[in-house]
């Protein structure tokens, strides 16, 4: 007879984390194609893009923007998606198997999935832009009138490109405004940096799951999530994806969704209406601010506390930087909410071709940018750049 290791030492069969939630990886992949959409229009048709600086255009551009883009090419809403349903997915695996080795996997392996595809490709654009600069891009804003599209900065040293990059992953605050950001072509590293750093968030707060009480558990992220939004952190995102997360697996979300909040012995009051009046109050907030009145869209940002700029209300933020707001979390979490209440919902997320954008969503993300890199420069040089 082969020796053989006791059972205690053999590493512990890991569960699928996804099993049965594979429509996460769905919406992720439908997520994936309206990023394409937002980076596409906004260097082609700028004045078609929600928040676009080329307010003005035609009418057709006008009319999109008014309409569809508040939905299908929102960079606000979109990143904002990415970073609930990032916290709603990393969970997972720990809430599957609560063990100290399930955690130190998803600890070790999240810093190689986000480092290795952003390496490449950062290192792509700066090898890039080194050899062509970065002037034919000022040519084509200026000859096709983009004011929306910002020009990347070029990388002078091997010394500031491993600095850039390696600040992606350090940075705390003012993330829009980093070296390797500002660098890339669509200005959207700093998504990684986001990822990233509310990945640790949910980590550490995880951990008390398999250790308190249901109900102390969810007063007590309620508080976490209301004290987070009152100081503008994103973990007001992050930790309403893991309670979202934990109340299914551990709660019975889906029952009792179902099932309706009794009014009287006789009487059900219907959850879905309150969780579509959650999502339909977020989307009348943003088309208002985009079709209606634009100036406005930005005052909600000032009920926060001003802790890092001023001594009273939140006043003195930088617009130039991602913003949570409250108009794309109430579209997000009326969504989630609807559909973790639907499998009809859910269904639709199955599909092959989201489920396939959605597991390789971010290399092919910073794939297509480097298309559209390439699209620039072969514009470049048709003109005589």
């Amino acid at each position: 007879m082969g020796f053989q290791l006791p059972s205690s030492l053999l590493p512990a069969r890991r569960p699928s984390s996804f099993s049965g939630q594979d429509y996460l990886i769905g919406l992720r992949g439908l997520l994936v194609i309206e990023s394409f959409l937002w980076c596409f229009l906004q260097v082609f048709v700028p004045a078609a893009v929600a928040g676009s600086a080329n307010s003005h255009g035609p009418l057709y551009q006008v009319i999109l923007r008014k309409t569809l883009s508040v939905l299908f090419w929102n960079e606000a809403l979109i990143y904002s998606f990415f970073i609930f349903l990032s916290a709603r997915l990393v969970c997972l695996p720990f809430l599957k198997d609560s063990t100290p080795g399930t955690v130190m996997s998803s600890v070790f392996r999240r810093c190689i999935r986000l480092w290795f595809p952003t390496a490449v490709a950062f290192s792509i654009a700066t090898l890039i832009f080194s050899q062509q600069g970065v002037a034919y891009i000022d040519d084509f804003k200026a000859h096709t009138g983009n004011a929306t599209i910002q020009t990347p900065r070029k990388i002078p040293s091997f010394l500031n490109f491993f600095n850039s990059l390696f600040e992606i992953f350090w940075i705390t605050k003012n993330t829009a405004s980093q070296a390797a950001n500002t660098a890339f072509p669509s200005q959207t590293l700093w998504m990684v940096n986001i990822l990233f750093e509310q990945g640790y968030t949910v980590y550490m707060t995880m951990v008390i799951i398999p250790y308190t009480r249901n109900s102390w558990r969810v007063k007590a992220l309620i508080c976490f999530i209301l004290t987070a939004w009152w100081v503008q952190s994103w973990a007001w995102y992050s930790i309403s994806g893991l309670l979202l997360a934990d109340a299914l697996t551990n709660m019975g979300f889906r029952e009792k969704s179902r099932r309706g909040m009794s009014i009287t012995r006789n009487v059900q009051f219907p959850l879905w209406i309150l969780y579509a009046a959650l999502m339909f109050a977020g989307l009348i907030m943003q088309y208002i601010w985009t079709a209606w009145r634009p100036q406005y869209a930005d005052n909600e940002l000032k009920g926060h506390t001003g802790l890092y700029n001023s001594g009273s209300l939140n006043s003195g933020f930088d617009l130039n930087q991602p913003q949570a707001r409250d108009d794309n979390y109430l579209i997000i979490l009326g969504f989630f909410l609807l559909l973790e209440h639907y499998e009809w919902i859910q269904m639709l997320f199955k599909n092959p071709l989201f489920l396939y954008l959605g597991r390789r969503s971010f290399s092919k993300y910073l794939q297509f940018f480097m298309h559209l890199l390439s699209l620039k420069i072969k514009y470049s040089h048709t003109n005589g750049g």
